[in-house]
């Protein structure tokens, strides 16, 4: 039996990796053997589990070994870390990272991430738990991953009072009620409030779409400090008790999937600020407003068409044809790859095994009338063209 899998989602800057750090951490002090998985290209979940280390991330250890042409040689121990929370009490820690700033598609490198370690066995390491740490204030279906593909079993929303966070909170839940109704198995556990001030606009939301509050984190200045210093705060008694209960009753399975809840419509959540959105639009912006009356000529405003960027440059000329066709029809292509199994194509969080460029085009047409569907798939295997499956 593979080890359980739980995502941690939650707006930037929220304190997911404070939650997932001290939840893991409880969880191996327990006995469990954990590993926290930072899905985020800030790569900075596991600093605290690691004594402040900055672990070498997935990504920049296979782009490294990929310029040599070894990357099938990866091991885990290159990207998979140990380190001893107490005597005898291990845990263990991956970044999967992702591309330096501007140079590419975070999304992209969380799918391809996810496909490496599958490679390596993550299916059958000896693992009680592996927690996910996942930016939720991006809409990439790289970022969905986990709910797109099933991969893990419970998903936990981490909060606070303020409504930002609240908002993204309310998109992962609409994303993961998406994907259920796909036939997906994900299930949401509830919310965490951290950084709780004592005021209530969490616990309206909560109210307002039937997410269960499962644990509340103070605002402490003492705790902020550890954190800062890449230090955990169980060592706060009030803070200890907090994620042992937390960490118990995760363990016991004495959290029920929340199965009736309501992401809110905009108004809705408006509503839980006391704030309402104002009829109709607000006034439309003239050209005089924005050139200031001065006279602009046809040539100032050429017609751009807005196309996709091309994500993904391949210089073989069979992945090269490949990639133009699922452009022709409509496929953006976020990941292309291929091994002794033949060509992957990656569009977000969908995998499309393509296998070889023979009947290209069949494969292309039986594609192009999947996507006219306008379902969404996780996975499509073409590679057998008389013999298709999906799902």
């Amino acid at each position: 039996m593979g080890a359980r899998m739980l995502a941690i989602y939650g707006k930037g800057g929220i304190g997911k990796s404070f939650t997932t750090s001290n939840l893991t951490a409880r969880l191996a002090l327990d006995g469990q053997r954990v590993l926290q998985l930072g899905c985020d290209p800030k790569h900075d979940s596991c600093n605290t589990i690691f004594d402040g280390h900055s672990l070498p991330t997935l990504g920049d250890v296979w782009r490294a070994r990929k310029e040599k042409g070894t990357e099938e040689q990866m091991d885990v121990g290159d990207i998979i870390f140990r380190n001893e929370l107490a005597p005898g009490v291990p845990i263990f820690g991956c970044e999967i990272g992702g591309p330096d700033v501007g140079r590419g598609c975070g999304g992209q490198g969380i799918s391809h991430g996810f496909k490496v370690l599958e490679r390596l066995g993550m299916a059958r390491w000896d693992l009680d738990y592996i927690v996910m740490d996942f930016l939720g204030d991006v809409v990439c279906g790289g970022f969905a991953t986990p709910l797109a593909r099933s991969l893990a079993e419970e998903v936990i929303i981490v909060v606070g009072h303020d409504r930002q966070s609240l908002y993204a909170a309310n998109n992962i839940a609409r994303a993961a009620q998406y994907f259920q109704s796909m036939g997906g198995t994900t299930q949401l556990l509830g919310l965490i409030v951290n950084r709780d001030d004592g005021t209530d606009t969490a616990d309206r939301f909560a109210a307002a779409s039937g997410l269960p509050v499962l644990a509340r984190i103070p605002l402490n200045q003492e705790v902020r400090m550890l954190a800062d210093a890449c230090h955990l705060a169980l060592g706060v008694n009030s803070f200890n008790a907090i994620f042992s209960d937390l960490a118990g009753r995760i363990h016991r399975r004495e959290i029920p999937p929340c199965r009736h809840y309501t992401p809110l419509d905009y108004n809705d959540f408006l509503a839980v600020f006391d704030a309402q959105e104002p009829d109709g639009l607000p006034v439309g912006a003239s050209a005089d407003d924005l050139f200031a009356g001065k006279k602009v000529s046809a040539s100032y405003l050429p017609d751009i068409p807005l196309l996709p960027a091309r994500q993904v440059y391949v210089t073989d000329p069979v992945q090269r044809r490949v990639q133009e066709a699922m452009e022709e029809i409509g496929i953006h292509v976020t990941g292309l790859e291929r091994d002794e199994d033949g060509i992957t194509v990656t569009s977000g969080a969908t995998e499309i095994r393509i296998g070889e460029a023979s009947e290209l085009m069949e494969k292309a047409a039986f594609l192009s009338a999947l996507i006219r569907t306008r379902q969404a798939f996780s996975l499509i295997d073409v590679r057998y063209i008389d013999a298709p499956s999906y799902q």
